[in-house]
């Protein structure tokens, strides 16, 4: 690879992270629009600090974890300081289980190619663990956020990662069982966002719902958040900074497919937002701004995985069902399942990556993905051709929902026990901010 297109493809990945660490905003924006005035300093708290708390825990052990065994990224150059994978079965068909080397990057401390994939591949993970401080707020105590934090940003999400990104098992069922190119995301359906809304479903779970949300005689309070336009803003904040997650991960400034990522991913979040704005409408007979914006969020993580291997008009029908999921698995969490998400993470980015890993398994077109996962062809979904590979997006889908749902379920079920997962019932009534975090959001002169 010549000098200048190496260089040229550092700045890319670089300018991708950028743009997803400016997520980071609009996550915060997000939530705590949608939550209440008395928590909005703890909402916005979490946001802060599962950043430096997550690149930290990602920096000393999580990396390594996720990455350690990959040789090298092409576009980038070579990567330095050795590789290691460690894998079961035969040396024929290894089955990988997670990466053992990079750790606290001291064998990358002057690798180019691996300093710009570990800021790559963090903020992609910091984007994982913020997802459930949304559904988790307002009674989450602070202490076990903090734990969760390196929990997840250590632990949980460089496993899955590792399985799919890393050279795992996961990626392998291609090459060894034959299932078309092996569980196949481009930019994070599943990897991403469905960690992160399993996560989030598990963390509810442990934690129950806001006290007063479901009354004795079963009606449902509405607890509405105290800021629309700052989660509009949000909302738009994240959109933007998308085109840096998916565009970014082709990992090339040089691709020509990153032309029709970003188109894709453009005409999914719209064809969510107006799906799920007209659903409501026709629903409740007034337009909801906030499942609008839930809608187009919905259809950014459905696209983030298939993004690069379906054509334009895949894309806006994956988003419209993206947008239909979202209102509908909202209403079934709330209504029939009884479990309180102030923001509606679970349904955006657990419902919606789910859908997102199962889109391509059926519209990728065979456009690209030439050799991906080191099996011949471009990639193929059931209606181009290769049923196997619909198989292996729905094997990606269990394990996650498996692993992910029992690790996370099981950490917070011992957090609980050991120093307790919710603030007493007198901070929540009062507000996170006043006695749990020491300070007002909005403080009355």
């Amino acid at each position: 690879m010549a000098p200048l297109e190496q260089s040229l493809n550092l700045v890319w990945v670089l300018l991708g992270a950028f743009l997803v660490m400016f997520m980071q905003a609009g996550f915060a924006l997000v939530e705590t629009g949608f939550t209440r005035a008395r928590n909005a300093a703890n909402t916005m708290a979490m946001n802060l600090v599962i950043y430096p708390v997550g690149v930290l825990g990602f920096w000393l052990v999580g990396f390594g974890l996720m990455m350690g065994g990959v040789a090298e990224w092409p576009t980038l150059g070579p990567a330095l300081g050795g590789a290691h994978e460690l894998a079961i079965g035969s040396a024929a068909h290894p089955w990988g289980l997670v990466g053992a080397a990079r750790f606290a990057l001291v064998t990358a401390a002057h690798d180019p190619a691996t300093l710009a994939m570990f800021l790559f591949a963090t903020v992609f993970m910091d984007t994982a663990a913020t997802i459930p401080t949304g559904a988790m707020a307002e009674r989450w105590k602070f202490s076990a956020f903090l734990l969760y934090g390196l929990f997840m940003s250590a632990f949980l999400y460089p496993l899955y990662g590792n399985w799919v990104w890393g050279g795992g098992w996961l990626s392998a069922l291609g090459v060894n069982l034959g299932l078309g190119h092996g569980h196949v995301d481009f930019a994070g359906s599943t990897v991403v966002h469905l960690t992160g809304g399993v996560t989030a479903l598990a963390g509810t779970l442990v934690l129950g719902p806001r006290l007063g949300k479901f009354r004795a005689d079963g009606t449902i309070a509405v607890m509405a958040g105290h800021d629309l336009p700052m989660a509009v803003l949000g909302t738009l904040v994240l959109a933007f900074g998308w085109f840096g997650f998916n565009a970014g991960s082709t990992l090339s400034a040089t691709d020509p497919r990153v032309a029709a990522i970003a188109v894709n991913t453009m005409l999914a979040s719209a064809a969510g937002a107006v799906t799920a704005l007209l659903v409501v409408w026709a629903t409740v007979r007034k337009p909801d701004l906030g499942m609008a914006c839930n809608g187009l969020l919905g259809g950014l993580v459905a696209i983030t995985g298939p993004c690069a291997f379906v054509a334009p008009a895949a894309a806006v029908l994956i988003g419209l069902v993206a947008g239909l999921l979202v209102v509908w698995v909202v209403g079934l969490l709330e209504r029939r399942l009884r479990i309180d998400d102030p923001v509606g993470a679970i349904a955006v980015h657990g419902a919606a990556g789910a859908w997102g890993a199962i889109a391509l398994g059926l519209f990728a077109d065979g456009s690209s993905g030439e050799g991906w996962n080191g099996v011949a062809g471009p990639v193929r979904g059931l209606l181009f051709g290769d049923p196997g590979q619909l198989l292996a997006q729905l094997v990606g889908v269990a394990a996650n929902l498996v692993f992910v749902f029992g690790a996370s379920y099981g950490f917070f079920l011992l957090v609980d026990r050991l120093m307790g997962m919710r603030v007493p019932a007198e901070v929540e009534h009062a507000g996170l901010d006043a006695l749990e975090m020491g300070t007002d959001a909005y403080p009355r002169g």
